[in-house]
């Protein structure tokens, strides 16, 4: 158990400034050994530690073969993340995971994987995009469909602009609220349905962002003929412990850190339909 509730020390290698309020951590362990034996799965998050003040859960979103760092993109809203947004290379913080259930890649291949993502939801799915992009030749065509409230929310837009060029991949981008330079839809990225070339029955999905977002997103997606089983969602909650021992991440009678983060569609359908839960 001390395994699972004690932090690893680990370094920061970078932080890269992604907009005002976002930032990525690439870290590593100091330990080498530990360093060299850590593996995770995309969709799976760590517990960031920062000595003195807390931690927190924040999604990976590398891909797992890059093996010399590991990467946390980050919005710097609490306590925690305002400290961690103070890091430098150098500096020290302590790392717990990885932990949770990640995405269904293994049922992915051969198939269109569809990413649906609002505001910085973009990031539990990034580490997709990078698995899918590294694997090309196992999957279908990809989309990708980003939602941000304001068009200067929009991080990574260079990366969204060369995954547009490529074969077999189409990025579609909203922003609720758009600006002069603006290159892509006004309004939301549920808009964009009508735009996305969907092959239902050929088709597997995975969306992040906000819950009411996903809601209409699935509705959509099954009008389209999409099955439940073919939808699968990264769910967010107050997660303090990572092991299902706080209850704080409760949602019905799961757990989003032991049981999730991701979820299919089918077994937290009527749990997203109950407010306040």
């Amino acid at each position: 158990m001390n395994e699972l509730l004690l932090p690893h020390e680990a370094e920061v290698a970078e932080c890269v400034r992604e907009s005002p309020t976002v930032f990525t951590l690439r870290l590593r362990f100091r330990d080498s050994v530990r360093h060299g034996r850590y593996r995770f799965a995309p969709g799976q998050f760590n517990m960031l530690y920062l000595y003195g003040v807390g931690e927190v859960p924040i999604s990976i979103v590398s891909d797992p073969l890059d093996d010399t760092l590991f990467d946390h993109t980050i919005r710097a809203v609490g306590r925690v993340t305002r400290g961690l947004a103070q890091l430098r290379a150098g500096d020290r913080l302590g790392i717990r995971g990885p932990y949770g259930r990640g995405w269904p890649l293994p049922q992915a291949q051969g198939r269109d994987v569809m990413i649906i993502t609002g505001g910085l939801g973009c990031a539990p799915a990034v580490s997709v995009i990078n698995y899918v992009m590294r694997r090309r030749e196992n999957f279908g065509e990809l989309i990708i469909m980003q939602g941000v409230k304001h068009a200067d929310d929009l991080i990574w837009a260079e990366r969204y602009r060369r995954w547009s060029t490529l074969a077999h991949t189409q990025v579609l981008v909203a922003a609720d609220v758009g600006s002069a330079l603006w290159p892509w839809h006004v309004g939301h990225v549920t808009d964009l349905f009508a735009r996305a070339r969907i092959d239902a029955h050929k088709s597997i999905v995975m969306m992040c962002g906000p819950e009411g977002m996903m809601r209409i997103a699935a509705d959509l997606l099954r009008a389209r003929g999409v099955s439940e089983s073919a939808i699968w969602l990264s769910m967010e909650r107050s997660m303090q412990c990572a092991v299902g021992h706080c209850g704080h991440c409760q949602i019905g009678g799961k757990f989003v850190c032991t049981d999730g983060p991701v979820f299919n569609y089918a077994e937290i359908r009527d749990l997203l339909s109950v407010r306040g839960l």
